[in-house]
């Protein structure tokens, strides 16, 4: 939906909360979700969707008449699809998924195919006059391709590259215009803002110009110019604060390099400070253990004296320094809504930040809330689903109504 009249932003949720298999499951969990929560908090107008698609769903969806049979029901509904979350490829719930939610990575021409895929989905689903987005995993994962590895990124940068020549061409044809948002995460190709920055100055722009500039046409400035607008950055709340990043000074540098955000995700990470006492630190490890799931990676990076320490998953870094005085970012999205979580907390306060800051100097387009873990949550934490999703909804539009009063609310046009 849209915030406040007059502005660009559009607040959306995604459905990779809803376990799924297969485009039929998909469908069903939008058919019995989005309308109720329209009709809770976007009544007098349309009401968005973030939708996640793996490989198989956008195979299925472009099977036949169902992509046209959905846009006319979506239209029927008061609703609209304008970001779709191509991050993972499988399935995202009921198995174990960790490291492998990164297969394929850009190396692949899989990935290309299926981000191609939901491209052209989004084509057909975008509003007029709204840019879309699809998101993706952060390239590799650092363990498969390290920073060395350079037939490694001149791979991953000419399959960007390719996506982008493409969304270009879409645009000039049918005046959709769609960007690919590179998601960076923890122990992943690019985690930081140094390494994305990186990847656009050392590789992309100067590879992607040369490649752009034939395939469209045009000269080197049109190139650089359609690479910044089909390629931007997926802001990830939960991430950056995991990497110890002030939010917003990772919004500024980024602007200065000229990479433009995409969406914002609307998220929160676990954040514990893990004292000296070896008692204490005991009582906050068992607490924490209840969020070592087998599902997903939890990446923890530490912070202490000597700097910052990083650690693949949840599990090794309990067990590998528990007793060890640090403030420590975890990679689990907990709801936005809460603050603390059994003597835990989060950094909600960063989410805050961003929700200002893009009011106050609209540096997107798109504010996704992105809370998934609802399955593998400690039991105390788990709601019924449509209530979860709401308070989120009701803290998100919390802070939206403080940062325009009072010349102005939230509300939908």
């Amino acid at each position: 939906m849209r915030i406040g009249r007059g502005t660009a932003l559009h607040l959306t949720y995604c459905t990779n909360i809803h376990a799924a298999d297969g485009w039929d499951a998909v469908e069903a969990n939008v058919r019995r979700y989005a309308p109720a929560l329209r009709q809770r908090f976007s009544p007098a107008g349309p009401f968005g969707i973030g939708l996640r698609l793996s490989a198989r769903d956008a195979r299925e969806l472009r099977t036949g008449d169902r992509l046209d049979a959905f846009r006319a029901w979506l239209d029927a509904e008061g609703l609209y699809v304008a970001i779709i979350n191509g991050f993972p490829f499988g399935p995202f719930h009921g198995t174990p998924v960790k490291a492998d939610v990164y297969a394929p990575d850009w190396r692949d021409p899989a990935r290309v195919a299926y981000t191609l895929d939901l491209a052209r989905i989004l084509g057909r689903l975008v509003p007029a006059g709204v840019d879309g987005g699809v998101s993706t995993v952060p390239l590799s994962y650092k363990a498969w391709m390290p920073a060395d590895d350079t037939t490694g990124w001149e791979t991953v940068t000419d399959h960007v590259v390719q996506v982008a020549i493409a969304l270009a061409q879409m645009r000039r044809e049918t005046g959709a215009f769609l960007h690919l948002d590179i998601e960076p995460e923890p122990d992943c190709a690019i985690e930081t803002v140094d390494e994305t920055i990186a990847f656009f100055d050392r590789w992309l722009l100067p590879r992607g110009i040369p490649q752009v500039s034939r395939a469209l046409g045009v000269d080197d400035e049109a190139a650089r110019a359609a690479l910044l607008d089909h390629v931007r950055v997926c802001f990830d709340c939960c991430h950056v604060s995991v990497e110890h990043e002030d939010p917003l000074q990772t919004l500024d540098r980024l602007a200065q390099a000229g990479i433009r955000i995409g969406r914002v995700q609307l998220s929160s990470a676990l954040r514990v400070d893990m004292p000296a006492d070896a008692a204490a630190a005991a009582d906050i490890t068992s607490r924490l253990r209840r969020f070592a799931d087998t599902t997903y990676l939890h990446q923890v990076v530490t912070r202490d004296a000597d700097g910052l320490t990083h650690f693949a998953d949840l599990d090794p870094a309990l067990d590998g320094a528990a007793a060890r005085a640090a403030e420590w970012r975890i990679h689990f999205h907990v709801p936005l809504f809460a603050r603390d979580y059994d003597g835990l907390t989060s950094t909600q306060d960063d989410v805050s930040r961003v929700i200002e800051a893009a009011v106050a100097r609209p540096f997107t387009t798109h504010l996704e809330i992105e809370t998934y873990t609802w399955d593998v949550l400690p039991g105390a934490l788990k709601l019924d689903l449509l209530e979860s999703i709401s308070r989120e909804y009701a803290w998100v539009m919390g802070r939206l109504d403080a940062c325009t009063a009072p010349s102005s609310s939230t509300s939908s046009d």
